[in-house]
């Protein structure tokens, strides 16, 4: 098919199997997935948008490069001291920093991207645990709030205090703290 918009070329791959049915953009490639905000970082930006891109087609690579984009943001946003990824999550978890509705799901990204690059066996059935693509997407969900969380709601806060300071200064009023 055309892109109605800019007329180049899409192939859509339509997989029929066990009377289910699923699409895949084939090319371009690209993800249905928003980019990351323009107050992320430069390298974190690049493993997110690149977790997003594989996603289709590998959810375990997407789960582990989300998991090293988490550890990334925790080391630069957290300022969380350097071990490994599990200690620097009990870190943030115990600063009591977080909102709720993150903090909850942290860890997941850990243990989701475990999968992804460990062989872990079921206890019950003996196969190795495979990450599943919804898994590959709550993680992230994850990285997208805590992106909204260190990098976009300080940006914006900081935007409409400069413009009402602004405002208070050029009516002879104090800054506000």
């Amino acid at each position: 098919m055309l892109c109605p918009a800019c007329k180049r070329f899409i192939l859509v791959l339509n997989n029929f199997r066990h009377e289910k049915s699923t699409q895949m953009m084939f090319w371009p490639k690209g993800s249905l997935r928003p980019p990351p905000p323009p107050e992320v970082p430069k390298d974190l930006a690049e493993d997110y948008t690149e977790s997003c891109l594989v996603l289709p087609d590998s959810p375990k690579a997407s789960a582990a490069l989300s998991r090293r984009c988490l550890q990334a943001l925790l080391r630069k946003a957290a300022a969380v001291k350097q071990g490994n990824l599990s200690n620097e999550i009990e870190e943030v978890l115990t600063s009591g920093k977080l909102p709720a509705h993150i903090a909850e799901s942290l860890d997941a990204v850990r243990n989701i991207g475990n999968f992804a690059a460990h062989p872990n066996k079921s206890q019950t059935t003996g196969e190795i645990v495979t990450v599943a693509a919804g898994e590959a997407e709550w993680n992230l969900d994850i990285l997208e709030s805590l992106f909204d969380f260190y990098y976009v709601q300080p940006a914006l806060t900081k935007k409409r205090k400069d413009a009402l300071n602004k405002k208070l200064k050029d009516s002879g009023k104090p800054p506000i703290k």
